[in-house]
């Protein structure tokens, strides 16, 4: 049956893939009433998405399914090479070990497993509902909600919603009822992508490169456990058409020792590669995410993880908007701090496949020569970009209204010890805002109105010790918080929820000012919350 047309949910949700799937997890979860509207009846049980990094990992942590993906996924044990014909290493880099957001640095799945342990996850949510086989045919805003109209098994029908948020890929319905402009790169290359499944247990090593072969670039890697996965550029004498078939998949396996007699071709498909991002991600109540807002390369694996970026960051803003605790002007940063952050990953994606993609032989030769000179190191052997800083949005400023230096930038997640229980810092924290204090001498200068506010936000203060703590204290790792901090006089640091650095202050002064510059920018409202508010810890941490 269809919802009736009279309810109006918190927000609506126009697309159910990964993206759509985490923004309805993190949104259900902070107990807004959610609605997803997927137009295919059943779930896409075949490989797509392949790769997200340690970043990624840690907002599947902070969903509260990091474990179980973990389970799901193939983490990297070693590095990720490029080679020539002749077998040279072009450039190598390292993803062994954890990243500084505590989980491995590359890891590598199947995206059904994925979905469905985010699924699963939103299923237990009573706050969100999923409609599946539920078309949203037009979008009608209407003063302080937007009318959708739907199709589908039940027939036409209406949905209504606070804020209509588009994760429904490239050829997005809600970007359509947007009047934003989209900016393309002229990017373009066709790669056949064949995905299997090995019935032998061969070993690959390493279990991930690129073959920069002018005859044929061709990508090696990993497809998530038990899987592996070929991507093969389409050369200038091929048709689509041609590169697409299943007999031509085998011949390119052939190779590689890939038969019918010990592989199954999961999926087939050619993708034309594109650069291209959407210039304004919100208009009034309508938002866009994933796909439906950029498009890049696979070269760097940003695709779907710049996707998940935009479901956390879009998350902790629309939760404080709803629940009345900033103006909706928050989501206007949305666009300028994500969009700048995507760029980045483009470009970067973009100078990655202009190395890979070549197919004149005497450039190879030369692009070989260059990079095997630089020891196959990728600071010298890849070209420079820019660090993946957030562009400018909430971030502490400087006296003359400029962003603040060193903000905006990924902070690490460390084990810390807390009244016997050693963990990573978000599992003592739950997500959210953040402050690690060096101790909690500092907490003390908060005056009743900042401790309120910050209470009412949901942050969580962490004071820190070296040696030892007192109960309410945790002790941090070596070489952990206090010592990057103490390296740069800073008392305290505040982290967003989506793990982003906000702000530092080097002294008690400083921390009132960072407090202030918080509730400003958040432009808080006068009038109270619905939100439930958990105990003021900060009164129980300044009197350690």
């Amino acid at each position: 049956m269809n919802t009736p047309s009279s309810k109006v949910h918190d927000v609506a949700i126009v697309g159910y893939g990964p993206v759509g799937q985490m923004l309805a997890l993190l949104l259900g979860r902070a107990g807004h009433d959610v609605i997803a509207l997927e137009r295919w009846p059943k779930p896409y049980h075949l490989p797509r998405a392949a790769h997200f990094d340690h970043e990624i990992a840690r907002i599947f942590q902070a969903a509260g399914v990091g474990q179980q993906v973990n389970a799901v996924v193939d983490p990297v044990p070693d590095h990720y090479e490029w080679r020539n014909p002749a077998g040279q290493a072009l450039v190598r880099i390292d993803w062994s070990g954890n990243g500084i957001s505590g989980w491995p640095m590359a890891n590598f799945f199947n995206q059904p497993q994925v979905e469905d342990v985010l699924t699963a996850a939103v299923e237990n949510l009573s706050t969100v509902a999923v409609r599946r086989g539920c078309e949203v045919a037009g979008l009608q805003p209407t003063g302080d909600h937007v009318l959708l109209t739907t199709k589908g098994q039940d027939g036409a029908g209406h949905v209504r919603a606070r804020y209509v948020i588009g994760a429904d890929g490239a050829n997005s319905l809600v970007r359509s009822h947007m009047t934003t402009s989209v900016t393309d790169l002229g990017f373009f290359y066709d790669w056949l992508i064949v995905d299997t499944r090995p019935h032998d247990q061969a070993e690959w090593s390493p279990k991930n490169w690129q073959l920069c072969d002018p005859k044929r670039p061709t990508t090696i890697v990993s497809g998530g456990p038990g899987r592996r996965r070929w991507e093969f550029l389409r050369l200038p004498h091929e048709s689509v058409d041609e590169l697409s078939t299943e007999q031509m998949a085998w011949r390119l396996l052939e190779p590689w020792g890939r038969t019918p007699d010990n592989t199954t071709i999961e999926r087939h498909v050619v993708y034309t590669f594109q650069a291209r991002w959407v210039d304004r991600w919100r208009e009034k109540r309508l938002l866009l995410a994933g796909d439906s807002a950029h498009l890049m390369p696979p070269f760097a694996g940003q695709g779907m993880c710049s996707g998940v970026r935009d479901a956390l960051n879009l998350a902790w803003k629309l939760d404080l908007v709803l629940h009345g605790l900033a103006d909706p002007a928050l989501l206007d940063t949305y666009t300028s701090e994500r969009s700048e952050h995507v760029r980045h990953a483009i470009g970067m994606s973009m100078a990655l496949g202009e190395v890979i993609c070549v197919l004149d032989p005497d450039e190879a030769a030369a692009r070989d020569a260059r990079m095997i000179a630089a020891g196959a190191d990728p600071r010298h052997a890849l070209p420079p970009t820019p660090p993946p800083l957030l562009g400018d949005g909430i971030l502490q400023r400087k006296a003359d209204g400029t962003r603040a230096s060193d903000v905006g930038h990924l902070t690490p997640q460390y084990e810390l010890t807390h009244q016997g229980r050693t963990a990573l810092l978000d599992d003592f924290t739950g997500g959210g805002f953040t402050l690690l204090t060096d101790g909690a001498a500092q907490v003390g200068a908060l005056d009743a109105a900042d401790r309120d506010f910050l209470t009412t936000i949901g942050v969580t203060v962490v004071a820190l010790y070296e040696d030892s703590s007192p109960r309410d204290g945790y002790l941090d790792a070596p070489d952990g918080y206090l010592s990057h901090m103490r390296e740069n006089r800073q008392v305290a640091a505040l982290v967003r929820p989506d793990f982003y650095l906000f702000g530092t202050a080097n002294d008690a002064t400083g921390l009132r000012e960072l407090v202030a510059q918080l509730r400003g920018q958040l432009q808080q409202p006068a009038a109270p919350s619905d939100r439930t508010t958990a105990p003021d810890a900060l009164s129980a941490v300044s009197e350690q």
